[in-house]
């Protein structure tokens, strides 16, 4: 419910924060962290913020089974005219027939047992994104991790 003011964001430091929120839940975890350079885009910063912290915050809690996590941020390059951009991991990933439920609204993809939350992360996310006129999408297999894009427009250069 923010006001949508537009303008152009520089992820690396939205992306930094998240991480460096996340350092009392991750900092007895063996986490490869892989930020890539990511170009400006056009959007709020404050709401692309909320959604990549819920990407990042399940990449952290889906890897929690691995000895060693990896979590990669980066740039798949452009879809029309669009940055592609992804979260990555190496957790517990989801068979991808189910991917349809990924982003509706307490819609799960594992017990509750196994992992916490409330199921609204990924609708968040994918609210978000539309917001921005964006779209969202993922890609996985079981126990073989998981891939989150999302596409933002470029932010102008010069």
């Amino acid at each position: 419910r923010v006001e949508f003011v537009e303008t152009t964001v520089d992820l690396v430091p939205l992306v930094q924060d998240t991480v460096r929120r996340l350092e009392m839940e991750t900092k007895d975890r063996g986490i490869a962290w892989n930020i890539a350079p990511l170009p400006p885009v056009l959007g709020n910063p404050s709401i692309l913020k909320q959604a990549l912290a819920n990407l990042i915050g399940n990449a952290v809690k889906y890897t929690r089974p691995r000895d060693h996590a990896e979590i990669d941020i980066g740039c798949a390059g452009m879809e029309d005219g669009w940055v592609v951009f992804f979260v990555r991991d190496n957790g517990a990933g989801f068979d991808m027939k189910y991917a349809h439920k990924l982003f509706g609204v307490f819609q799960r993809l594992h017990r509750p047992e196994e992992f916490e939350g409330t199921g609204i992360g990924l609708a968040t996310v994918k609210r978000i994104i539309a917001r921005h006129g964006g779209r969202v999408w993922a890609d996985s297999r079981p126990n073989k991790g998981a891939t989150f894009y999302f596409t933002l427009k470029p932010a102008p250069t010069g």
